[in-house]
């Protein structure tokens, strides 16, 4: 069995802004795969089902981004699953727009929801699949990442939306190392 998380805030204020990508693309996972994603396991909105012949579980965090561990810590104890069958979906300011990166391990950069599963998994030897944001050029990073996309943004971040349900797909079938080859390098 498979997890593959989508970062993101809970709440209507936070569903189309920079830092929910993650919930975007596990929506888009769930379209492409016909899973419902409307189930509840503890601190997660979640959906189980098929995605290329393999069990997986989709997982939206209810908490806030910078509690994110607390949702993945409770599934995979739940599923009795080890980090190595998980994959974390979320934001990247340090990626160009609509740029996707896969990696198997590393820090959290920055980022306050891998901190937050890296800390309470006590690993970063986490599968992760960011998605490019771009850096703010004069305001804030907090506020520029509870903004929405704008107009010209969109169609970009759409696309690198079903791209990265595109390399979550082929994780899920052939591993990282194979998903990294093949969508890194775009």
């Amino acid at each position: 069995m498979k997890l593959i998380v989508g970062l993101g805030n809970p709440g209507p204020r936070y569903a189309n802004t920079r830092h929910n990508v993650g919930f975007q693309v596990i929506t888009q996972l769930a379209k492409m795969h016909q899973i419902k994603v409307n189930g509840s396991l503890g601190p997660a909105i979640y959906g189980q089902g098929q995605i290329c012949g393999e069990q997986a579980i989709l997982l939206q965090p209810t908490t806030f981004m910078n509690r994110s561990g607390a949702a993945v810590a409770y599934a995979l104890h739940r599923h009795q699953l080890d980090p190595e069958d998980v994959l974390i979906v979320y934001d990247d300011l340090d990626l160009p727009l609509g740029r996707i990166r896969l990696r198997a391990a590393g820090s959290a950069g920055g980022h306050k929801g891998i901190m937050s599963i890296i800390t309470t998994l006590g690993s970063q030897n986490i599968n992760r699949l960011r998605v490019g944001i771009s850096r703010p050029e004069a305001e804030g990073v907090v506020d520029y990442v509870l903004e929405p996309f704008t107009k010209a943004e969109s169609p970009i971040v759409h696309e690198a939306i079903i791209r990265a349900a595109e390399a979550a797909t082929l994780w899920v079938e052939q591993g990282i190392e194979q998903a990294a080859s093949r969508f890194n390098a775009r």
